[in-house]
């Protein structure tokens, strides 16, 4: 076992920090630049998380290029800003060709960079500059990147050796990439970044894990696939490790237990590593004295005398939302929020409950984690169950685009084509092309669908977006004959789009930007699902009422200012796993245990 401080003192330039969503990777990174900046080293933090919120933990307002942390005089921070990333990327992509190419070529290159694909290779181009291009950072001894949730992670890392290999053996045509032919310089740099990922001189994964069995297990995942990539040099952290200092709270006895068992059984990909452990503290770790005291040893937490928070009148339990969704036998229910915050779980709870009362339902999800199963543990009569697959729906793409091909291209032109469907774009498009079949099928059967964490939603909500507007614009469509996935998500008789966060500060700010975000694409959201409540579950243990007393003016702010329905569910005792836990968590039994203790608080 090692301390964060003390694995920092000998760490490499660059440090990643990555694991599920929830888990304390922003926490953890920033209290890990803050920490080195205090000690006199020059360093520059990068979020590549296109839900990131670097600015509400640290406190300074951040751009897409490096800004000084007030506070901090040796830290900068930058977010990789998607939309920016992107119209700086098409414009030094386009720019050069402007006055060289005939207009209808020209054309071609600007229609080639309008997809949604652009958006993932302008961000990774951003990502790939700073670690390959010394005079980007040059002034900094250390560049830290807290990163999206897992799966979109992945992708990123995964896409320098995707890319390098492709522009080997690509056509030299045109590619969201811009024009193959003029493409030495990608080549060089992506090979660069390559060699810096896999180089432990200059590389450390940092692979963050709550003393959870599913996010040990997504941690094991992210340390086989990125050592497949030779990112070998890799740390677990363990973040929230709780000891109960009141015994006789049976909700804290619990709460100990499971992150005992967890760890005890913790997989084998991941036992051997260098390990860190941070004990859960009482406050969120939000600003520079929260992050300054992440590492330092707990003091006593007084949380006052214990005050009982039970739900309102006008805050629902699980119970109540699914009476209103059993009402229609078909439709779209899509859980979103961000990663960590219970999605899988209200999703699953959700499909269980409506398949108990006799309905018949499809449960679905689009993230790559694929928690599903692992949260159901077994069958269930009346529910169907399916996740998107993004390489069998990558193979299934390009059989049929080939299929397609086959009757109308030469050979040659084949071959050709052929090469370019290996072009990493396509894993997007294959993607989208599933969840559109979903979200349209839901005109037939009553689905529930558990999304990605919601950087990588929005990408495919944005992508939705693309096709609506080339479709709607083609020649010979008339309005109101078609019906875009876009039209069904917008609609609110077909689509119920439920929104979970933890009752913590920064959850309840990302929730709302992603609320933001869907009624700008006039999708409005039918509630918010506030997931794991200690207030709820009125805990004695002081560090649990510490926690729990800082929930109330985030359910308040919820319940008054952002939504229009509020679902409350309390912590659970017991891991909700598993077919009865789950259907459980919808019954209404927390509603009516606490409804006599209605509290002036909330």
């Amino acid at each position: 076992m090692i301390s964060i401080p003390e694995f920092l003192t000998t760490a490499p330039r660059h440090l990643f920090f990555t694991g599920k969503g929830g888990v304390g990777k922003t926490s953890l990174a920033c209290a890990s630049a803050v920490l080195l900046a205090d000690k006199g080293r020059r360093v520059l933090l990068v979020s590549t998380d296109p839900a990131s919120n670097l600015d509400a933990v640290l406190g300074t307002e951040l751009a897409n290029s490096p800004t000084p942390v007030a506070g901090v005089p040796n830290l900068q921070a930058m977010n990789i800003d998607p939309e920016q990333a992107t119209r700086e990327y098409r414009e030094r992509t386009v720019g050069p060709y402007r006055s060289a190419l005939p207009s209808q070529e020209l054309k071609l290159l600007e229609e080639r960079l309008s997809g949604a694909c652009t958006v993932e290779v302008a961000a990774f181009d951003e990502f790939a500059l700073l670690l390959s291009d010394p005079d980007r950072t040059q002034e900094f001894d250390h560049v830290i990147f807290d990163t999206a949730p897992t799966g979109h992670t992945l992708r990123l890392l995964e896409l320098p050796a995707a890319w390098t290999g492709f522009l080997e053996s690509a056509p030299g045509d045109v590619s969201c990439l811009g024009p193959l032919s003029g493409l030495k310089t990608q080549r060089e740099r992506y090979a660069r970044t390559v060699g810096a990922l896999a180089d432990p001189k200059l590389t450390a994964i940092i692979l963050v894990a709550r003393p959870e069995r599913v996010a040990l297990m997504e941690a094991a995942r992210t340390s086989t696939e990125l050592r497949g990539q030779a990112m070998t040099n890799q740390l677990l952290v363990i973040n929230g490790v709780f000891h109960a200092s009141d015994h006789n709270d049976p909700l804290a006895a619990a709460f100990e237990r499971r992150g005992a068992e967890a760890l005890l059984h913790i997989p084998e990909e991941v036992a051997p590593l260098p390990r860190a452990e941070i004990p859960l503290h009482g406050t969120n770790i939000v600003g520079l004295d929260a992050l300054r005291s992440l590492f330092t040893p707990l003091q006593r937490v007084d949380a006052g005398p214990s005050a009982p928070v039970a739900l309102r009148q006008d805050i629902s339990c699980l119970a109540d939302l699914v009476d209103e969704l059993s009402l229609s036998e078909h439709g779209l229910v899509m859980v979103m929020g961000k990663g960590g915050v219970g999605k899988t779980t209200v999703a699953a709870a959700v499909a269980v409950s409506l398949a108990k009362r006799g309905m018949p339902v499809h449960l679905t999800t689009t993230d790559p984690a694929q928690h599903i199963w692992e949260t159901l543990q077994s069958e269930v009569a009346g529910l169907r169950v399916s996740y998107i697959d993004p390489k069998h729906e990558v193979r299934q793409y390009r059989e049929d685009m080939l299929e397609s091909a086959r009757a109308t291209l030469s050979a040659e032109k084949l071959s050709l084509f052929e090469e370019e469907l290996k072009s990493p774009c396509y894993e997007e498009v294959a993607v989208f092309k599933a969840f559109s079949r979903i979200v349209t099928g839901a005109r037939k059967e009553l689905v529930v669908m558990d999304t990605a964490p919601t950087g990588h939603t929005l990408l495919l909500l944005d992508t939705a977006g693309t096709y609506h507007r080339q479709l709607t614009q083609q020649v010979g469509v008339t309005p109101g004959r078609v019906r875009t996935p876009l039209m069904l998500l917008q609609d609110p008789e077909h689509t119920k789009v439920l929104i979970v966060a933890l009752p913590e500060t920064t959850p309840v700010l990302e929730a709302s930007a992603l609320q933001d975000d869907l009624r700008r694409a006039q999708i409005e959201p039918f509630a918010w699902v506030i997931n794991g409540s200690l207030a709820a579950a009125q805990p004695r243990d002081p560090v649990l009422r510490a926690r729990a007393a800082a929930e109330i003016p985030q359910i308040r702010k919820v319940k008054e200012l952002l939504a229009k329905r509020v679902v409350l569910i309390p912590f659970q005792a017991e891991e909700p796993v598993g077919v009865e836990r789950l259907n459980s968590l919808a019954v209404g039994v927390a509603k009516h245990r606490a409804a006599s203790d209605l509290a002036a608080k909330m």
